[in-house]
């Protein structure tokens, strides 16, 4: 996969850039525009942050678990198992932005620091009876990757909310 390749300064400037454009997106809808789904079946949102709240909460936190520990094991998480136990997906837009920008900030600030070599810092990852070794740059790079696709979701919702069609 191509983007296996990302630099870490493409996978910190990508990181850095997700606060900066749900912030630019969704700043003219109301807080109404922000909980309602452009169709049913559909996320809103703030679905979308809910659940980038939650990936960073799994991922970023493994990250800081690499970087707090030497060698961890870590039994994964699903970050769709994860929401659930948050309120997130209930929490009001404007707040729950802010708290997704400062944990973002905090971790790009723990990224930033590392040297080189600080990124293929690992974890063993344990699921169902196997195991992975996991490092920095393979969790950027996930949160990274997955995040680019739900900006774009957000940002074909927030035009069908707002009705602002507009490229």
């Amino acid at each position: 996969m191509p983007d296996k390749q990302l630099t870490i300064e493409q996978l910190l400037t990508m990181l850095a850039q997700t606060p900066t454009r749900i912030t630019t997106l969704t700043a003219e809808l109301t807080p109404a525009q922000a909980q309602a789904a452009p169709s049913p079946g559909e996320w809103s949102a703030n679905d979308v942050l809910a659940h980038l709240r939650a990936c960073a909460d799994v991922w970023g936190g493994y990250i800081m678990t690499i970087l707090t520990e030497d060698k961890p094991t870590v039994k994964v998480v699903n970050p769709r198992s994860w929401i659930k136990k948050t309120n997130y997906p209930t929490l009001d837009f404007a707040p729950s932005l802010h708290s997704f920008v400062t944990q973002r900030a905090a971790l790009l600030a723990a990224m930033e620091a590392l040297p080189p070599e600080g990124w293929s810092r690992t974890l063993i990852a344990e699921w169902y009876g196997r195991t992975a070794e996991r490092s920095v740059h393979n969790y950027a790079w996930r949160l990274a990757v997955h995040e680019r696709s739900h900006i774009k979701q957000m940002e074909r919702t927030a035009k069908a909310i707002s009705g602002n069609n507009q490229p």
